[in-house]
């Protein structure tokens, strides 16, 4: 299917790259998961025709470019994704779509990599799920500013207001954030999740992360895992669990049930928002929004 799709990707582009034209004069970009969606929208704003290939509960690691979805590629002047071979099947897709008139910016490209935390688990050696660092996400904004402008020069005066603005946002998530923390102690600061998703939020507020999948949900759990991470729970006096949007929640209910079984409890705390954002329309459904209802769920869950 991999091959097939490649193939078309390549047909298509030849014969449709005379023709591609921006619609109502504006940049077309395509934007791989939902949290840089939002991200490009808020700095393109009207003069830019966006189309996201992931949705709500998208999974980035698993997901395949449909046929829909090479009309989108093809058709672009821009495409932004995360890279770090975080969309793991999609990334030769998005790198021979390259060309002259099409530009594919891989965001996670623009972060020092000796800041990174390592990772056997993909290609790029790195955890890609860098957008839980709202200073990475700064960085993202600011590569986004700067490509919309080079292709787009005279709406770059709107562009750099809006970075400016949504930078500002940023700021006050980072404060109110940094706030919402401090009110759980942290010896109470332990997140088990389904996957490992949270390691650069652990990493700035003070968590220890554990996720029963590892990094990649493309690897599943064995028993002797829910059974290691149960006893770890039952040690550490655990008070909640996490469930993902993105994964499927069996995977958590079984580690609830294995702690069950060794004669403790332990509550499933809520719903994260780890690979995507919540539903359109909802306060989940930004990257702001979602931010901060995973901190509010994890410390009323764990205070």
């Amino acid at each position: 299917m991999k091959k097939n799709i490649l193939i078309l990707l390549a047909i298509t582009t030849i014969f449709s790259c005379k023709n591609n034209k921006k619609e109502n004069g504006k940049l077309n970009i395509v934007t791989s998961t939902t949290m840089i969606t939002d991200l490009v929208r808020n700095i393109g704003g009207d003069s830019i025709n966006i189309n996201g290939l992931m949705g709500s509960g998208v999974d980035p690691h698993l997901y395949k470019a449909s046929e829909g979805d090479v009309t989108k590629l093809v058709n672009a002047d821009i495409i932004f994704y995360n890279g770090l071979h975080l969309e793991g099947k999609l990334v030769e897709v998005f790198e021979k779509m390259g060309s002259s008139t099409k530009t594919p910016i891989a965001l996670g490209e623009v972060i020092d990599k000796s800041t990174l935390i390592g990772s056997d688990y993909f290609a790029s050696n790195y955890d890609p799920h860098v957008w839980f660092n709202i200073n990475y996400f700064k960085q993202f904004a600011k590569k986004v500013t700067t490509t919309l402008t080079e292709k787009d020069k005279a709406n770059a005066t709107y562009y750099k207001s809006n970075e400016t603005i949504f930078l500002a946002k940023l700021d006050s998530l980072q404060n109110t954030v940094n706030a919402t923390i401090k009110t759980l102690p942290k010896e109470k600061r332990i997140l088990v999740t389904a996957h490992d998703a949270f390691n650069y939020f652990g990493k700035n507020y003070g968590f220890e992360v554990v996720g029963l999948q590892g990094l990649s949900t493309a690897t599943e759990a064995g028993v002797k895992d829910v059974q290691n991470l149960a006893n770890f729970i039952i040690e550490k006096q655990v008070k909640a669990i996490f469930v993902e949007s993105s994964v499927p929640k069996r995977t958590i209910e079984a580690l609830q049930e294995a702690v069950k079984s060794k004669g403790h409890d332990v509550k499933i705390g809520g719903t994260l928002y780890s690979d995507a954002l919540g539903s359109a329309g909802t306060i989940e459904g930004t990257y702001i929004g979602m931010f901060e209802y995973n901190v509010n769920t994890i410390v009323n869950a764990l205070r």
